[in-house]
């Protein structure tokens, strides 16, 4: 029972990939940390990139919830990781931990952590009262709920017969082929994914709320953004910091507002194609009005923000 974790790059996740719908249709609670580097394949396997983020949310054959956290500091990454363990356990789901190469190989000095705070969330697990109410190996694994989440029991646990599949089943874990038993599955697991979102935070904004332009990014390009805006704000350009620590579920009517009140939006990430830009694009309806990207295995400086911006501001 005790809480463990996987950690790995793109291309070594790629080789996951079929265990990761696994824990999907089994509703196994897991977590994994993707370290982005540049690729295809091994690519520049000691460098940095943001690659990864459509490939990370879409991973896997057919449909089922998941979450993907996105941290941009130190104190962002221990506080989003004991939060995966909860929504993992929670909601019985993979959660997925997506930082890069430059955030992983990052040194800071930091406050002691206030281990207080912790707290270890594990869901609805059924006690031994609670499963010899049910008699003799009554316990149902997949049973059908509102929420879509099922009671857990510990497997050992007397009298109780935990059974799963990776194939396609019903409430007991039973292999099924009938159309609607197979229907009523794949809405109860995906039920889940609306508890998910309610337990999700805003993205940060850092600066004046109502400035002109908004600096939109995700992961470790938060300190290059942060410094920008502060570089820009004294040079007298109205400039703020959209950040995504939490990129799925997607924070769409926070982004939908930031987008809104901005008169120019950036967004900024280390990719070739602005994959952020496309899901804000796919999941809002909204266009940013620039991309600043940098894919060359190397991180963001903010002066380079600073320059990229203060060129299109001229224009």
């Amino acid at each position: 029972g005790v809480r463990a974790m996987t950690a790995t790059s793109g291309d070594g996740f790629a080789l996951m990939i079929e265990g990761l719908g696994q824990a999907g249709m089994t509703e196994t609670p897991i977590v994994a940390v993707e370290g982005q580097r540049p690729g295809p394949a091994v690519g520049l396997p000691t460098r940095t990139s943001q690659s990864d983020l459509l490939f990370i949310i879409r991973a896997g054959n057919d449909e089922f919830p998941r979450a993907v956290f996105t941290p941009g500091t130190e104190e962002e990454a221990f506080w989003l990781t004991i939060k995966a363990f909860n929504i993992a356990e929670k909601y019985q789901i993979p959660v997925i931990i997506l930082i890069d190469q430059h955030l992983a190989d990052s040194y800071r000095t930091i406050e002691r952590f206030d281990l207080s705070k912790v707290k270890i969330e594990r869901g609805e697990i059924l006690s031994e009262e609670q499963i010899k109410a049910m008699g003799l190996y009554g316990y149902k694994r997949h049973k059908i709920t509102e929420s879509g989440v099922s009671p857990r029991a510990i497997p050992g646990t007397p009298g109780c017969l935990v059974v799963t599949d990776a194939d396609e089943h019903g409430e007991e874990g039973h292999i099924i082929e009938d159309a609607e038993t197979r229907t009523k599955m794949v809405l109860k697991r995906l039920r889940k994914f609306e508890g998910v979102k309610k337990e999700m935070e805003p993205p940060e904004i850092y600066g004046p709320m109502d400035a002109k332009i908004t600096l939109i990014g995700w992961g470790s390009t938060y300190g290059a953004i942060r410094e920008a805006v502060d570089i820009l704000r004294k040079e007298g350009i109205d400039a703020n910091m959209l950040h995504l620590n939490i990129v799925w579920p997607f924070p769409k009517d926070a982004v939908s507002e930031a987008l809104n009140k901005a008169e120019m939006s950036f967004v900024i990430e280390n990719n070739a194609i602005g994959q952020l830009a496309y899901l804000i694009k796919s999941e809002t309806g909204k266009d940013v009005n620039w991309k600043i990207l940098k894919f060359d295995g190397r991180p963001f400086s903010p002066m380079h923000i600073v320059r990229e911006v203060k060129n299109r501001v001229k224009g």
